[in-house]
């Protein structure tokens, strides 16, 4: 649904991407860490139509981006990162505004806003004003929006940057729900249990280049099953052992205070690129 080769975009003397090969089966959660500056919205951008691609070529289901621009982007639909609800605009205009631009007829967008804002748990604040809601409302709303116009792929920049716990969590749920019912998503995350839970596979994007690709499971397995952070002044290490009695013996022969842990995704890219997700 979603293939990129020798993906490259360079800004000034920066090369945000270098040479990204990648696909991304239908029916497919796929999620893309790595990070800040590591390449990955400025992927999405790419792949969206908002920024321009640099070298290689990329296809949404089988449009090329660069040669159908037009029926590419009718494939996808975007939750970028930034909140960008019109203000002004009550959230069956926001929607209606969205339709409109896809050239859906005025029953057509009733109906499907309707669907929409029954499904996202918002039908009771259709006519309220965007700039009232909350944040995780906005978060519901933006991916109502991005579902508009039946895409066959969501992009999801960040979806639940700035929310507390509780909240994200019914977003996963949503997101959940909408993978269950046949969409490809493609979605970045600096939130690593995120990953953990909603994606089938991931990649790690460091320094513009995929440097690991497979199951969160898998890719946990390869750096162990135990972690041991250990601290020592102002300093942490983590060690990574497959069985947790050599994980123990290792704690009773420190100095310093010991954390046992199991291993999780950031472990993993941090061993791979001595670099933790979202700094």
């Amino acid at each position: 649904m979603i293939r990129m080769q020798g993906l490259v975009k360079t800004y000034k003397e920066v090369q945000a991407l270098k040479g990204v090969d990648l696909e991304v089966a239908s029916g497919e959660l796929f999620a893309y860490l790595g990070p800040n500056g590591a390449g990955k919205s400025t992927t999405i951008r790419i792949l969206t139509g908002l920024t321009r691609l640099g070298g290689g070529s990329a296809w949404l289901n089988g449009y090329n981006i660069a040669e159908a621009p037009i029926a590419a982007k009718r494939q996808c639909g975007l939750m970028p990162q930034a909140t960008n609800l019109d203000a002004e605009l009550s959230v069956w205009e926001n929607l209606a505004t969205h339709g409109r631009l896809f050239g859906m007829s005025a029953s057509e967008r009733n109906k499907r806003s309707e669907e929409l804002l029954e499904y996202v748990d918002m039908l009771d604040r259709k006519d309220s004003m965007a700039k009232t809601l909350s944040g995780g409302m906005k978060r519901r709303v933006m991916i109502a929006r991005a579902l508009m116009h039946n895409p066959r792929i969501l992009f999801l920049d960040e979806p639940t940057v700035g929310l507390d716990a509780g909240v994200r969590r019914r977003i996963w749920a949503l997101i959940k729900r909408i993978h269950q019912e046949g969409a490809t998503i493609f979605l970045t995350t600096h939130y690593i249990e995120e990953a953990e839970f909603l994606a089938q596979r991931v990649a790690f994007l460091n320094q513009g280049r995929i440097v690991a690709l497979d199951s969160p499971q898998t890719l946990m397995a390869q750096t162990g099953v135990w972690a041991v952070d250990t601290v020592s002044g102002h300093e942490m290490e983590t060690t990574y052992f497959r069985d947790r009695e050599e994980a123990n013996q290792f704690i009773t022969c420190q100095l310093g205070g010991c954390t046992l842990r199991r291993v999780n995704l950031e472990d993993t890219f941090l061993s791979l690129t001595g670099s933790k997700i979202g700094q």
